[in-house]
């Protein structure tokens, strides 16, 4: 319930709201004990004094409640200032009704155990210097119980006093019983959950820590890609310039078999070329990551034709299922340059058709790629979107990297599981345009 202090005041009102409830609680509690007291151990208090700070107690919770309403930021002076007011009422109350030698007079402890999980450490301190002085006035300053009577008649002779000193032992013992159960239920519930806030913290700070190493490797990818492109773009127009050479030689009708092959180095050229245009700008941001809107259907449509003018021997089932048809997407270079590298992966291991099944809502854009190749392992599921990893005998890797980085980018998600026959199912979820970010966008 309680939330640790990670790097927004939101923590500070949730934490500020779970002591809200928490206050409701320990009320209740305060209430029961005071009435078992008075009506069922027969114990006189000086019930209108700890009426007064109970509700005392409930005015401060009616002020947070109305605190919360508001949208003010919570600090943690705020909140630090809250669980004194709550140690000096729990003060007030032990005050009234014996002091140290309360069996309750661990309540005191709640706002330090608080202070210590929730707030920086020189709360911590704080709070511990105010508990401890508290306590120690309630050792020499506080209204004593009442005793139990002296005198009982029964069967028309006294109690002895060993029985009535035993009376006073179940008494005080009863109420240290009532002590432990409830602190037992707190600690099994309020620790429980601080514990859980702390394996949540410290599992959003590792996907923040494999988020950061992740981003550092795409740097270093893009910043190869920038210099690779810079030295290949001479020689690939070199041997541009060459080929149409060859073919304003090879130009005669016997020569037809020739020009068709050297018009296949130069479509490769040219993809060659493409490609490393859009490495280049990637460092202006112009071409590879300016996207423009595109509806789905349509933007699928030209996916599948630029995979197949690329892989003309390829084949390929597309399953449109259907959806809005003004749905539309951010069709960006990048993230076409990742579902061709996907595509092309299923179809280098398939020995089927590869099969692209899509549908959509007005929000979401839901892909499964499924190929009939030998699967992925395991080891490789692990690893897969956080590292360059090496699962074909050719290339290095960082095609499914890339596709991982750009589409978790745009907001979306991969996730890839072998098929229960044979296979691998590719599964990508893309968010889509709303109506105001489509306004935004053009």
């Amino acid at each position: 319930m309680f939330q640790l202090p990670l790097d927004s005041a939101d923590a500070a009102r949730r934490n500020l709201h779970s002591l809200f409830l928490l206050r409701n609680l320990l009320i209740v509690a305060e209430l029961l004990i005071i009435l078992v007291t008075l009506f069922g151990v027969g114990v006189p208090l000086e019930t209108d004094s700890l009426m007064g700070i109970i509700a005392m107690t409930v005015a401060l919770n009616c002020l947070t409640w109305f605190r919360l309403q508001h949208e003010r930021p919570v600090t943690e002076w705020e909140l630090f200032g809250h669980l004194c007011l709550d140690a000096m009422g729990i003060t007030g109350l032990l005050y009234f009704a014996g002091g140290a030698t309360n069996p309750m007079a661990w309540f005191l402890l709640l706002p330090l155990i608080i202070t210590a999980t929730v707030l920086p450490q020189q709360f911590t301190w704080l709070m511990m210097l105010l508990t401890c002085g508290c306590y120690t006035l309630l050792i020499f300053h506080f209204h004593p119980l009442p005793s139990l009577p002296v005198m009982e008649v029964r069967d028309t002779r006294l109690l002895p006093p060993e029985e009535i000193e035993g009376r006073r032992f179940e008494l005080h013992a009863f109420g240290t019983w009532v002590g432990f159960v409830f602190s037992a239920g707190l600690v099994a519930y309020f620790v429980v959950e601080m514990a859980n806030t702390l394996r949540e913290r410290e599992r959003r700070l590792a996907e923040i820590r494999e988020q950061a190493l992740r981003d550092e490797q795409v740097i270093a990818l893009g910043t190869l890609a920038a210099g690779a492109a810079h030295e290949m773009g001479t020689p690939l127009g070199t041997m541009a310039i060459l080929l149409q050479e060859l073919l304003e030689d090879y130009d005669r009708p016997e020569d037809r078999s020739l020009r068709q092959r050297l018009l296949i180095f130069k479509d490769q050229i040219e993809r060659c070329k493409n490609a490393l245009a859009v490495m280049s700008a990637s460092a202006g941001h112009a071409r590879a990551e300016g996207g423009h809107r595109e509806q789905v259907r349509r933007y699928l449509e030209y996916l599948v034709g630029q995979w197949r003018q690329q892989r003309p021997g390829a084949r390929l089932k597309l399953q449109l299922e259907g959806g809005p048809e003004k749905a539309a997407l951010l069709a960006e270079q990048t993230l076409t340059h990742a579902l061709l590298n996907i595509l092309n992966n299923a179809a280098e291991v398939s020995t089927e058709p590869v099969l692209l099944q899509a549908r959509w809502n007005h929000a979401w854009l839901d892909l499964a790629i499924i190929d009939r190749g030998p699967g992925i392992t395991p080891d490789l599921r692990e690893v897969l979107g956080r590292r360059p990893v090496a699962s074909k005998k050719r290339g290095l890797g960082v095609g499914l990297f890339l596709a991982y980085a750009t589409v978790e980018r745009l907001g979306g998600e991969i996730l890839m599981e072998p098929m229960p026959d044979q296979g691998t199912c590719t599964r990508i979820r893309l968010p889509l345009l709303t109506p105001v970010e489509e306004d935004s966008h053009d």
